[in-house]
């Protein structure tokens, strides 16, 4: 298509000095065909003063804005016009402030107001597809096609109040024929000569040349958007019209009929001359007779006894075989090619040809790219090839993956039988009705690509805490299970009998490990995903982080039953700030740049320095149980921005949103390999990751003895890089100065967030003396006011603690501090109810060599100490007493003061009048034995790239 229109542009050049008139123009509308236009109109000498077009979609601009703010050209992105009918004044007073002479709308998909269209001195021309007044309506081509008309053509005419109805300015017209496709009228005829004709009118308004002749009423027809639901194909009519109207909804919305109980979508279609090649009948609904399964495709017949081809079926679940293929799909196809391949292999070898003319003869080892051939060769090849065989689903990156003649003619014929469709993903769910839907979860190890059992075909039971329920482990012995689920997690497992669970959960063994890393690794080296332009790469992330938002609702209620985590929180925090992760990781993908370096020369020679960021290659990922979508965003985001691939241990107790995430992650076109997900324990999967010599990062976020442990093994196996996010006991200083109603609600949240169960919660408050007892008095008549209960009660505001192993530990934390002389207020024991709730607690008098003051509940306990009025320096030595350094906080309405404290905590994060304030662009992460390395921010993606520096003599 682009080479074609750089045909046109060719021919532009030559007849450009008889154009004198010049307009100021405005561009209204979208594209690659508006981009075009747009550069035209320019290249002619006309001042195009604005072009209005639409947002950004993915992070990538339409080719129209590309191209106008590649050149300076006032670009402006309104997502619509008019809101309930009427014009936005905004919208109109920024297009009116242009001063465009002429609108041109060379294609627009937004509703412009008459304000808009009348406003120019010209008024506003359009391009439309199609004769008119014949077939008026945004599906022209489609029912050129359908309606069988022996005539194809566009119309370029002057806008007015009605839907294509204006006075015309120049219609151009072409034959249809027998086989042409949307595809291929679009770029033999209606593409390129729309673009020349559009520059012909706009210079002959320029001129005052442009004729208005008012459309005939007579032979005017409307036909709107063909939906899947009414593109049943009507089979008893003759092959000609079955024919048309298969291709004229080809591809979209898909023409389809019912074979055997259900809808199979036809594409491909062609008429058939001379005799039926031999095949296996097929009883179609609705077929005159029965149709034929040849070598060739299904043959269809008419009422007429005409008949016609159909190349490929798609069936109701997504599959599309050769329809060659329809007995015998799961049958391995030849390499070898017929006779008709073969002729098109020749045709294609002289498209080659005709591209690499510097090259003098094209072998089957002649390589694309070594021959000479760029980018936009590129893009000409694949229109070339398309234009030659209607149909082919052929990709400007298909080229890059098979870049010589005989990789490319295979790559291709397998493309023409329907044999490269992707495997479709086979999903085994558990499924749920809960919280008004039914979420559907996966269950099993996600290895290269596929969900699959583990090797051994251990499970395990995956329960709510809400209900009371406890992990159960299948054909695992106690001890093992306790020593497993010990490493790598932070906490210890009960093994008991169970009343109800969420699911059975695949049980990874160290074999699944290997084949999961040798996945990653084979993704990383030989897959598409290690060769993928880095722009590309992020507009997978981003499709990726829509199918989350599409699915967050899903996601929070899995979430919800998984953890206990409040649903109002997963729905904003676990799972929103997940897909914000993505959102903004996957814009740094085209954004990673190395440097350049001056050094000293080499005389007489001279020297150039510089740097390239690269991906390290195969990661190991290891997260915790408190936000198990969120962590996983947070590490695997950055390590897949940056190109490399990932093999994920979620936490043993968590896992099912990991494995929901591997789903959408398949259908967002994520390739595989590139991402795999094992549930198990930290003892044998955590372990056999940091062991094991073909991963070459470990990010790990959990307790810090298992950090430790993890960087041992890291460097007894092959000194593999490794960030590690570790234990916390963060202060919070709160002065006499503060605002007491913003540090009583922030001081609870820094403890209560999602139940406690949150790394950097304030371990520690120290109050000054003289407001200790009004803030201790105030913090709990606002736990009073608080509901415990089912975390799918949208009123609830704390959930159950995640698993009973974990209750146990606080209940045993709170005992220790009353025995040990500490005051407990408030709370302290397990609410009468089921499930694992606890209390909110409440400690005070907690002096500094007290259990309390020095180690970590991570759970919903509030540990308080007073310090002396105006002792600013003795609470920070206080404050700073600890092996940890993760986060800590400050109130005070000093700003002085806020930052001579703030300079001097010990922690990776300091909050000033605020606490829990994280952002996917602020790098977060811990001091001393809160671990080393950043989640978010730029910082995260350095920890996933290695620097190369390259040093060139010249």
């Amino acid at each position: 298509m682009l080479w074609t229109a750089s045909q046109v542009l060719r021919k532009f050049s030559t007849s450009s000095h008889q154009y004198q008139n010049k307009l100021k123009l405005a561009i209204i509308g979208q594209s690659l065909f508006g981009q075009e236009v747009y550069s035209n109109l320019r290249k002619q000498g006309h001042k195009v003063v604005g072009v209005f077009t639409v947002p950004d979609k993915d992070g990538k601009a339409d080719p129209l804005a590309v191209a106008a703010e590649k050149e300076g050209t006032p670009v402006f992105k309104f997502p619509r016009w008019r809101v309930k009918g009427k014009p936005i004044p905004e919208v109109v007073d920024a297009y009116k402030a242009v001063g465009a002479e002429l609108n041109v709308m060379p294609f627009c998909s937004q509703f412009i107001p008459m304000n808009v269209i009348d406003h120019p001195k010209h008024g506003s021309i359009i391009y439309h597809p199609s004769i008119l007044p014949l077939h008026r309506g945004a599906s022209a081509i489609n029912w050129t096609l359908i309606h069988g008309d022996k005539k194809a053509g566009f119309t370029v005419f002057w806008a007015d109040d009605g839907l294509d109805t204006g006075p015309i300015l120049l219609q151009r017209q072409c034959d249809v024929e027998p086989n042409d496709t949307v595809d291929t009228l679009y770029n033999r005829f209606l593409f390129p000569g729309g673009i020349k004709a559009m520059v012909e009118s706009v210079q002959l308004i320029a001129d005052g040349k442009a004729p208005r002749t008012p459309q005939p009423e007579e032979g005017a027809s409307y036909e709107g958007i063909q939906k899947k639901s009414n593109a049943k194909v009507n089979l008893a009519q003759p092959a000609e019209a079955i024919h048309n109207w298969i291709r004229g909804h080809d591809k979209v919305p898909g023409a389809w009929t019912v074979i055997d109980g259900q809808s199979v979508t036809l594409y491909g279609s062609s008429m058939l001359g001379g005799s039926v090649p031999e095949g296996q009948p097929l009883d179609i609904e609705g077929a005159s007779q029965a149709a034929r399964v040849t070598k060739n495709g299904l043959v269809l017949y008419g009422t007429d006894g005409k008949a016609l081809l159909v190349k490929n079926l798609q069936f109701e679940d997504g599959k599309m075989i050769p329809a060659s293929k329809y007995f015998s799909s799961g049958e391995s196809a030849s390499v070898e090619l017929t006779d008709d391949e073969k002729t098109m292999a020749e045709e294609i070898r002289n498209i080659w040809k005709g591209i690499l003319s510097n090259v003098p003869a094209i072998e089957d080892t002649t390589d694309f790219f070594k021959s000479g051939a760029a980018s936009m060769d590129v893009v000409r090849l694949v229109e070339e090839v398309k234009q030659k065989c209607a149909g082919v689903q052929l990709q400007n990156e298909d080229v890059y993956m098979a870049t010589t003649f005989q990789d490319f003619i295979q790559m291709f014929v397998r493309k023409l039988r329907g044999e490269d469709q992707e495997e479709e993903l086979v999903v085994d769910y558990a499924t749920k009705d809960v919280n008004n839907m039914t979420v559907k979860m996966p269950y099993q190890c996600f290895i290269n690509g596929k969900f699959e059992d583990s090797e051994n075909g251990k499970t395990y039971d995956s329960i709510s805490p809400t209900d009371g329920s406890v992990s159960h482990m299948t054909t695992l012995t106690m001890l093992n299970a306790q020593i497993f689920h010990a490493m790598f997690t932070g906490s210890c497992l009960t093994i008991s009998t169970f009343n109800q669970v969420i699911c059975k959960v695949s049980y990874a063994s160290v074999g699944d490990v290997d084949r999961a890393v040798a996945a990653a690794k084979e993704a990383y080296e030989n897959g598409p995903w290690g060769k993928m332009n880095p722009r590309d790469r992020g507009s997978l992330l981003y499709r990726l982080a829509d199918l989350m938002e599409e699915h967050q609702e899903e996601l929070a209620t899995i979430e919800s039953i998984d953890s206990g985590a409040v649903y109002t929180l997963a729905l904003k925090t676990h799972v929103g700030m997940s897909i914000q992760t993505f959102r903004y990781f996957a814009g740094w993908c085209d954004k990673i740049q190395g440097k350049t370096i001056p050094i000293n020369q080499a005389r007489p020679n001279r020297n150039l320095t510089f740097t390239k960021k690269e991906p390290l290659g195969v990661c190991a990922i290891v997260i915790p149980w408190n936000y198990p979508l969120m962590m996983l965003a947070w590490k695997s985001a950055a390590c897949l921005a940056a190109g490399n691939t990932l093999v994920l241990k979620p936490a043993q107790v968590t896992p099912l949103t990991a494995l929901k995430f591997a789903e959408l992650s398949v259908k967002a076109g994520i390739p595989k390999g590139v991402i795999n997900i094992l549930p198990g324990s930290g003892g044998v999967v955590g372990q056999r990751l940091s062991e094991h010599p073909d991963i070459r990062k470990l990010g790990f976020t959990g307790s810090t003895p298992i950090g430790k442990q993890i960087m041992k093994s890291c460097a007894v196996s092959n000194l593999k890089k490794v960030s590690l996010e570790l234990g916390g006991k963060s202060p919070l200083l709160i002065f006499s100065d503060c605002d007491m109603d913003k540090a009583v609600r922030m001081g609870m949240s820094s403890v209560f967030f999602n139940k406690g169960e949150n790394c950097i919660a304030a371990g520690r408050l120290f109050v000054e003396e003289s407001i200790h007892d009004e803030f201790i008095d105030r913090v709990v008549e606002e736990i009073k006011k608080m509901k415990i209960g089912d975390p799918l009660d949208r009123s609830t505001d704390h959930g159950p603690q995640n698993h009973k192993a974990h209750l146990d530990k606080l209940l045993e934390y709170c005992e220790i501090g009353v025995k040990e002389g500490a005051t407990l207020v408030y709370g302290g024991t397990r609410v009468d109810r089921p499930g694992f709730f606890m209390e909110p607690t409440v400690f005070t008098d907690v002096e500094d060599h007290m259990f309390l003051a020095k180690e970590e509940s991570f759970g919903p306990v509030m540990v308080v100490s007073k310090f002396k009025d105006g002792d600013v320096d003795g609470v920070l030595q206080r404050a700073n007493d600890t092996e940890y350094g993760l986060a800590s906080g400050v109130f005070t309405r000093d700003i002085n003061k806020a930052m001579y404290v703030s300079e001097r905590l010990e922690a990776g994060t300091v909050f000033v009048n605020t606490y829990n304030k994280t952002d996917v662009a602020t790098p977060f992460g811990g001091f001393k034995q809160s671990g080393f390395g950043k989640d978010l921010g730029e910082d995260a993606l350095m920890e996933y790239l290695k620097t190369k520096a390259v040093t060139v003599e010249y």
